[in-house]
């Protein structure tokens, strides 16, 4: 099983390496061809009493006037030197704007997938085990009614109903005006991000968990455990549910990319303090340095995420290790 797991994580290497040159090579391809330019963003107002010399210094001091290839390669080669370049549009180093969000948005991205993992296994289990029941028909309504429902409507919905309406938790940000950053704090203004979070990416989860849960109570070896006398719980749990779990853990990384784009769209309403604006920033200031950066790093995310769902899929059933 080890080597199993060494070869697929190696062939995942392998493969990640040209996607992440194309994916940076694209992000390049795709500035320049914006109508946004970056030293209007540089200057901001101030533009307009800038001089036609200071201009054409400053466009020749970031490269803006090179060939795309030639910013291309000066980027990648600042990267591999460890030089990740400095943010147009924060006036940071893109390392230092990095460091500062990203642990805000894994904390949020991962708060929301272990809830919605939590919702699809109790409530797809139990919707499987009751089908035809009530449960089973509420659960199925609501999860195909949301699944059509996009993360930013959600977020809207929640902060009218919860903060808004019944005041039980705060709007927007990471603390309260003027409060120090807390455990306490940041709780309390995590818990409905990653409420809208976790709801919004739970309903394919969770029709995938009963539709396999189905699948599995009809198969020989549980048919057989029911014949031998055993409790239903005890059926259902420890014969049905692992033998489902397989495929589950499977969609769990096919679903990576949707959590990274919920998440942006979620920490946008809620102001939460990660990448989501930085992505908006550096886009609208054609910021290549971060814009570059930054969907490395998503697309870092989607493929570990991927990565990891096969290397468990493994652990669940050597017998995956065969496939692909």
């Amino acid at each position: 099983m080890s080597r199993a797991i060494g070869r697929l994580v190696l062939r995942r290497i392998g493969f990640a390496a040209p996607v992440l040159a194309i994916v940076a090579f694209g992000v390049f391809l795709l500035a320049a061809a914006s109508p946004f330019d970056p030293v209007h963003q540089y200057y901001g107002v101030q533009l307009f009493g800038a001089s036609a010399e200071d201009v054409a210094q400053v466009r020749a001091r970031l490269g803006l006037d090179d060939p795309v290839l030639v910013q291309f390669w000066r980027w990648v080669t600042g990267v591999f030197g460890g030089d990740l370049g400095v943010s147009r549009s924060f006036r940071q180093p893109v390392a230092q704007v990095i460091a500062e969000r990203l642990p805000w948005t894994v904390l949020l991205a991962a708060t929301g997938l272990a809830l919605a993992v939590l919702l699809a296994l109790v409530l797809g289990t139990v919707a499987a085990w009751r089908q035809g029941g009530w449960i089973d028909r509420l659960v199925t309504a609501i999860g195909h009614a949301l699944e059509g429902v996009p993360p930013f409507v959600l977020a809207l919905l929640s902060i009218a109903v919860f903060s808004l309406g019944l005041g039980w938790l705060p709007v927007a940000g990471l603390t309260d005006a003027g409060a120090a950053v807390s455990v306490g704090q940041v709780v309390e203004h995590l818990a409905l991000p990653a409420l809208v979070l976790g709801i919004s990416q739970s309903p394919w989860l969770v029709l995938h968990v009963r539709q396999s849960m189905l699948t599995s109570l009809a198969e020989d070896h549980v048919t057989g455990a029911r014949a031998r006398g055993l409790a239903e719980s005890v059926v259902v749990l420890r014969h049905a549910l692992p033998t489902a779990l397989l495929p589950f853990v499977t969609l769990i990384g096919a679903r990576i990319p949707e959590l990274v784009t919920g998440a942006v769209l979620v920490e946008e309403v809620f102001s939460w303090p990660g990448l989501a604006a930085a992505v908006v920033t550096a886009a609208t200031a054609v910021d290549y340095p971060l814009l570059a950066i930054v969907t490395l790093v998503a697309t870092a995310a989607v493929l570990t995420g991927s990565l990891l769902a096969d290397v468990a899929a493994i652990l669940l059933d050597p017998r995956a290790a065969t496939d692909g």
